[in-house]
């Protein structure tokens, strides 16, 4: 009887790729504040806002008027031709709304879809770490192997073109790319994102980039499709939703952008698994992207309100915080206190109720920060900063 005979049959009947992969590292602690009152949660990456009311609205019409079956395979046409002149009008790059953009169930399905449709057994795809909790097991789940460059605070997380070159071997498919990004808020300068659109096209590369955050930029700085740059629509493969500028994550609408060639072949995948994405989401999605700028301008500029006060109290109560110019996470340096992520989320969790998510959940590069997410209301944040800070004071004074 072999070894793998020998494991109980629920074990046995998961693929060996399922059972490679540890759940996800941020799911206990929120099972955990289930159970919990009085807990401010910076854990969630979710906007705290409802959905804007026209956009609600026209949900609820697209119901009473009876929009209750399957679009196209690929989604209505009205959402994808106003989503080609949004991205036409916004970064100057336009996709043929008939072949070349597809609907999605969030932004979620996009990056599942693009990697199960391209990658094969053994394909090397080079991802930056710190990422989003979901890209390695997709990659996995995919067939594909994840291989992780680590970016670093002394760099505002922003990915090190040199270390992306060094990484590549013959078996490199892809690069994946998710900024602005989650869990750190970096973001890439223009003459990084130049010198890894070089990289990608002098060695014939595939580039997955989720630009879910893309409308959630601060400052000076200005986001770029990278598929608008010189030579990178051909090899790119672009993704996004509503869920975080729109305030519509229960909606679960998103998007992929591709040249049609590949486009085709994504879509075989979405519609033999999926269908369709949910028709009241997609008329809903079209009156944001049509009516929704002065809510994604009103939100952002309240994000950003955020953004200053934690990170400026994060840094005030010696939590090293660099500077996040996207998305609307936070990820201080909690090395200070002599705990690692997992138990300084834990003991926070559970002695001043406020919920954060350890680096580790993000990759190993991560470890000795915390990722605290700053879509919930100024007074919450105000709150869960003087708890924080007591949770710190008290944690250092015990250790000395």
């Amino acid at each position: 009887m072999t070894v793998e005979s020998r494991l109980p049959l629920a074990e046995r009947a998961l693929a060996q790729r399922v059972r490679d992969v540890p759940p996800s590292g941020i799911r206990k602690f929120f099972d955990i504040l289930a159970t919990m009152t009085d807990v401010i949660s910076l854990g969630v990456g979710e906007p705290d806002f409802d959905t804007p009311r026209q956009i609600i609205e026209a949900g609820v019409e697209s119901l009473r008027e009876g929009r209750t079956h399957y679009t196209s395979n690929y989604g209505t046409v009205e959402l994808r031709r106003a989503l080609s002149r949004h991205l036409d009008a916004r970064y100057g790059v336009r996709y043929d709304p008939a072949t070349e953009l597809l609907i999605t169930v969030g932004a979620s399905e996009a990056v599942d879809l693009a990697l199960r449709a391209t990658c094969d057994v053994g394909d090397e795809v080079i991802l930056h770490e710190p990422s989003y909790v979901a890209y390695v097991p997709a990659i996995v789940f995919a067939g594909g192997t994840a291989i992780r460059v680590a970016t670093r605070f002394e760099d505002d997380f922003a990915l090190d073109p040199a270390a992306v070159e060094a990484a590549i071997t013959p078996r490199t498919k892809a690069l994946f790319l998710g900024y602005p990004c989650n869990p750190t808020g970096a973001v890439l300068t223009d003459e990084i994102q130049d010198a890894l659109a070089e990289i990608a096209t002098r060695h014939d590369l595939l580039v997955y980039s989720d630009e879910i955050y893309d409308r959630l930029a601060y400052g000076s700085y200005t986001h770029r499709a990278l598929s608008s740059l010189p030579g990178m629509r051909e090899r790119t493969i672009l993704m996004g939703g509503f869920s975080k500028a729109y305030a519509m994550t229960g909606w679960r609408v998103g998007w992929l952008a591709a040249p049609a060639g590949i486009l085709e072949g994504i879509v075989k995948v979405h519609q033999y698994g999926i269908m369709s994405a949910p028709t009241v989401a997609q008329d809903a999605a079209l009156v944001a992207l049509v009516e929704g700028e002065p809510d994604v301008e009103r939100m952002l500029a309240e994000y950003d309100r955020r953004r200053r006060l934690v990170v400026d109290g994060f840094n005030a109560m010696g939590l090293e915080t660099f500077e996040p110019r996207g998305a609307f996470y936070a990820f201080p340096r909690i090395t200070s206190t002599g705990l690692d992520s997992e138990t300084f989320a834990a003991r926070l969790l559970e002695e001043e109720h406020v919920a954060v998510v350890p680096g580790s959940a993000f990759g190993a590069s991560g470890e000795g920060h915390v990722r605290a997410c700053y879509a919930t209301s100024y007074e919450q944040l105000e709150e869960a900063l003087v708890r924080i800070g007591r949770f710190v004071e008290r944690t250092r004074v015990g250790a000395g």
